[in-house]
């Protein structure tokens, strides 16, 4: 077959660098990466979750405003439905407001270290991002970035809080503090702050330049579902809902999700479990460094995952793969979410085999 003797596409600058995702692939008996939930779905709400699934009009598309959806995140959060936008994972709702209420050129400041995807939005969509490093504490100054905010004439900035890697948070009265320094569009992602009680999505609608976004990936243990939300006063929400994709929450995830906001005592009742396993791990690895040598720093957590800054992180990491055990290789420091009993005592034996 002759080859057509044409002009062949040329990828553009912004995206020829660019490498797909990739996790941590292969399968590990312990999976301590992500910062999933460790706790499977069974039981009763399961089952609630295989009737829900058998009423989903397959032929239809779904609610474009997942309205029962919304119902429940808001009645269990304590917040009005009409300041929530519902979205296909908190990713979503990062890009759809990059995206939208930004222009190209426009000024983004990002921390760091923090969630990379607020980096990755801002250059997909031409956004000039300013980046403000984080002292070595980790710790946001507010006055510095305030400072810098104002500098730049930013017209977003967006930060996790508490922090993804980090681990660190940021308290309410500081947020209150930035938010009303700056003419900017504030984001806060608080994907774990279920895990702490530092919260301002009560007040998020108070504000006429705050967006505050969650998660069902993380306290939830809904990862599979991909569902985000964002609360905003009134104006932004309806700004939100107008720019989203018609119908960017499917049906399955939509049902499910309302099945899973029909029991907060379960909810609660795991989040709880879940923090005193990263309580326990995070004593686990201050008692291991009292007696080998190779952790420099255990940061103190308020999220569902232990922070370590090693000697040797990428050496420590490697061989905690071939001893089947995954966690997050950052720098020179490791992120170790929290898992079971059994997963912790695994992953704490293999650090002091490896650190002896």
């Amino acid at each position: 077959m002759e080859r057509c003797d044409i002009v062949s596409y040329q990828l553009g600058q912004k995206i020829r660098e660019l490498k797909p995702y990739d996790p941590i692939s292969g399968q590990f008996e312990v999976r301590l990466d992500a910062n999933e939930s460790f706790f499977p779905v069974d039981g009763k709400l399961l089952e609630e979750m295989k009737a829900a699934l058998a009423r989903v009009d397959f032929h239809r598309y779904p609610d474009p405003y997942a309205v029962r959806l919304i119902e429940g995140f808001a009645a269990f959060y304590g917040v009005s439905p009409d300041h929530v936008t519902a979205g296909n994972g908190s990713d979503e709702l990062i890009g759809v407001i990059t995206s939208s209420f930004l222009e190209k050129g426009d000024v983004i400041v990002t921390l760091s270290p923090d969630f990379s995807m607020y980096r990755f939005y801002a250059s997909i969509y031409e956004v000039k991002n300013i980046d403000v490093s984080k002292e070595g504490s980790l710790k946001i100054d507010v006055d510095e970035a305030i400072a810098r905010i104002r500098e730049a004439g930013a017209r977003m900035v967006i930060f996790s809080n508490p922090c993804n890697p980090t681990s660190l948070g940021l308290s309410k009265e500081d947020v209150h503090k930035l938010v009303t320094s700056v003419d900017a569009l504030v984001v806060v992602d608080e994907a774990y702050m279920d895990f702490w009680d530092q919260s301002i999505l009560s007040q998020a609608h108070t504000y006429e330049n705050v967006i505050v976004l969650r998660t069902c990936s993380k306290a939830l243990g809904m990862a599979a579902l991909r569902l985000g939300f964002a609360v905003a006063c009134d104006a932004i929400t309806t700004a939100l809902r107008a720019v989203k994709s018609p119908y960017n929450v499917n049906s399955i995830s939509q049902e499910m999700g309302t099945v899973l906001f029909s029991h907060p005592d379960l909810i609660e009742k795991r989040r709880d479990a879940i923090i005193a396993s990263r309580v326990s791990l995070e004593a686990g690895l201050r008692a291991l460094s009292d007696r080998v040598d190779g952790i420099e720093c255990i940061y103190p957590s308020c999220t569902n995952f232990v922070f370590v800054r090693m000697k040797d992180a990428k050496a420590v990491f490697e061989r905690l793969l071939s001893m089947s055990v995954a966690v997050r290789l950052m720098g020179n420091h490791l992120r170790i979410s929290a898992g079971s009993e059994q997963e912790n005592e695994k992953v704490l034996r293999c650090l002091e085999a490896i650190l002896q």
